[in-house]
């Protein structure tokens, strides 16, 4: 008796473990026999890097801004006042530093 419910258990665990995963999502596909059969989505996550790129182009319009509307100097002097503080000031003045805006006003 156990010999025929084997293959049954591990049919039925199969059965459950694919409709566990259709009810995430399924996507339907026609077969060659004409029947539509549902596939489950395969989990893909996706970093998200136009988010990023938005954000860090967001950080450095901010530091154009900031050091277009303080002068150079006080610019200079609050990122200097920063880096004087803690781990986290530390690194927001490292950010922060103005030898990019020095570079590009050289190239110009």
């Amino acid at each position: 008796m156990s010999l025929t419910a084997t293959p049954f258990d591990r049919r039925l665990k199969r059965i459950v473990r694919r409709h566990r995963r259709l009810n995430v999502g399924a996507v339907h596909k026609i077969g060659s026999t004409g029947l539509i059969v549902a596939h489950p989505r395969i989990y893909n996550p996706r970093f998200p890097l136009k988010g990023l790129v938005l954000l860090v182009m967001a950080g450095f319009a901010f530091k154009g801004y900031l050091h277009a509307d303080l002068s150079a100097s006080v610019y200079d002097a609050r990122v200097a006042q920063l880096s004087t503080g803690t781990a986290v000031e530390k690194a927001g003045a490292w950010v922060m530093q103005t030898e990019v805006f020095r570079q590009i006003r050289t190239a110009c």
